[in-house]
This record gives C-alpha cells, structure tokens and sequence, in this order.
C-alpha cells in the first residue's frame, strides 16, 4: 500500500497560510482591534477578574484572614439563605418590582420610537428627543431630590394639588401602596427615551420601498405599522428581551436606595439593598455573596432558557 508523503507537507502549508492569512487580516483592521481594547479590559477588570471572589460564598470569610486563610464552609451559606423567610420576602420583592418595570418599562421605548418615527416636522422631532433623552444622564440622587420635594406631604406640590382639589394629604415615599408605583413610573420617565435609541436605529434601516409599497395598496398608517414597521422590529425586540431577562433582578440599587426607608421595607426591599444592608454594614460577606451568586444564576438560566425558546419560534438569538 502506497503511503502520500506529500500530505504532512500540503497540511503545514496549508496551516501556515492560514496563520498568514489571519496575521494580514489584523494588519488590515489594526484601527477596528485598536477601538475592541478599551472595551475588553473593562469586562476583563470589572466582570471576570472579580469573578474569582465567588470562593467566599462557600467560605467563612475574615477580613483579617483573607481567601486562603477562611475556613471551607460549603453549601452553608446557602442554606441559611433559602432557609431565612426575610429571604423569601426579599425575593418576591425583586420579582415584583422587576416584573412591573418589564411590562410597563419595556414596550415604552417601542412605542415612543414608533411614535417619533411618524412625526414629519424634524425640528420638532429632534427637540422632542433631545428633551426625553436628557433625564438618562441624571442621577438617581438629583431625581431622587426632586421627587422627595414634589411628593412631600407638607410642601410637595403634588399634595398642595390635591389639598387643593378636597383630597388628604398623602405621604407617597412612605405609604406602601404608592411606592413601588413611584418606582416604575420614575424609572419609566427616566429610561424610556435613552431605550428608544435602538428601536429608532432598527426604524431607520427599514426599506422604504416598503412603505412606498403599501400606500400604493392603500394601506393607512396603522396597517404600515403592524405589518412593516413592528414585524421589522421584531428580531431587536427580541434580543433587547434577552438582554433584559439577564438582568431581571437587577430593579436598580440606586433608584431604591435613594428613595426608600424602614417604612416600606416589606414592598421595596430588595435584593441588591439587603446585599448591602447585610454586606457592608453588617460585614456578613460570606452570606451576601452567596445571595448574589444565587442572582446571577437565576438570570443566567433565563437567558438560556429564553434563548433557546426564541429559536423554536423561527427568531435569531444572541447565539
């Protein structure tokens, strides 16, 4: 049986080509590699590198001793969480809050892209966006020191209206009917124009071809919107709920933290606050990490989840 000598030498050609082929890639896009750097060091130092610091949810973990000196644990911290019934309040607390932000605050941005896309006069469509993007780059301090004084019992201009109008007073930030309802519109006003950036991009790249056709068929506006405009949305609009499901109990540490006290600790306690409250000023870090680590998981296991879910319907997911 006759042996192909030139084999080994055809495969190392054809590796070296590879390998050259790759290298004069890089050198051709050296700028767009250049521009990834930035990026790739932030998730490096912030994202991945802390990673490591899992170990201390199965710890218990001294400041003074460190990683390597704590004593191994294992899954205690663990069941001491799932075991706590604060823990459990916490939770549908995250769950609550974080589902109301999603069914209000995530079609807000489609709608509002939607309706700014329809408007005609560019003048006015620019300094309608200028003005509902400008609330994104506010903290939640200042918007949180507005809101206190607008929904202020004794100042607030909201209670002077409704003083005005017959009703009582109502302390807004300290009633537990009305805060969660304060979070989720505040946060709606403050976001809703910044998300609506993307979908406005996806507008932008539809064919007006499309459009142009459908009038010719005598198509009104709301039909251009159903059968054009949202089914061309569709594929962002599933990735931006991907994306969201990875965060979904992430209802935001400062938004909460600014606004709340003891007095709606059972409806706006959470689990980025209890973190904190049990991390930082009770010094319990074994044990708040381990509530963090449970977090990432849950959403972790809905992005997957979701993901392969949008791909049984016919949608492409993140991969």
């Amino acid at each position: 049986m006759a042996v192909d000598e030139t084999a080994p030498a055809e495969n190392t050609i054809m590796t070296i080509t590879g390998k050259s082929k790759r290298f004069s890639w890089f050198i051709k896009y050296w700028d767009l590699y250049l521009i990834m750097v930035p990026g790739i060091l932030y998730f490096l130092i912030y994202k991945y590198l802390p990673m490591a610091g899992i170990v201390i949810a199965f710890q218990d973990y001294g400041v003074f001793s460190g990683i390597r000196g704590s004593e191994w644990v294992g899954l205690s911290h663990f069941k001491a969480m799932f075991t706590d019934s604060e823990f459990y309040e916490i939770f549908r607390n995250t769950l609550v809050i974080s589902l109301y932000k999603l069914i209000w605050g995530f079609p807000g941005p489609i709608i509002l892209a939607i309706m700014l896309n329809e408007i005609k006069n560019v003048f006015f469509k620019r300094s309608v966006q200028t003005l509902i993007y400008l609330p994104h780059f506010l903290s939640w301090v200042i918007i949180g020191g507005v809101l206190i004084n607008l929904l202020s019992p004794a100042t607030g201009i909201v209670n002077e209206v409704l003083q005005w109008l017959g009703f009582k007073p109502v302390f807004f930030l300290a009633d537990p009917d009305w805060f969660r309802s304060i979070l989720v519109v505040s946060d709606l006003w403050k976001e809703v124009g910044w998300g609506a950036i993307v979908y406005l991009a996806a507008i932008a790249g539809i064919d007006p071809q499309l459009y142009e056709a459908a009038i010719m068929d005598g198509a009104g506006k709301w039909k251009q919107i159903t059968h054009i405009t949202f089914p061309s949305l569709l594929s962002t609009i599933v990735i931006m709920l991907l994306l969201r499901l990875g965060s979904i109990l992430d209802v935001g540490f400062e938004q909460i933290f600014v606004l709340y006290s003891p007095l709606v600790y059972d409806v706006a306690d959470v689990i980025q606050t209890y973190v904190y409250r049990m991390g930082i000023t009770q010094a319990e870090f074994s044990f708040t990490t381990a509530v963090g680590l449970f977090e990432s998981v849950i959403g972790l296991v809905l992005v997957i989840s979701a993901n392969k879910a949008v791909k049984k319907i016919g949608q492409e997911g993140i991969w």
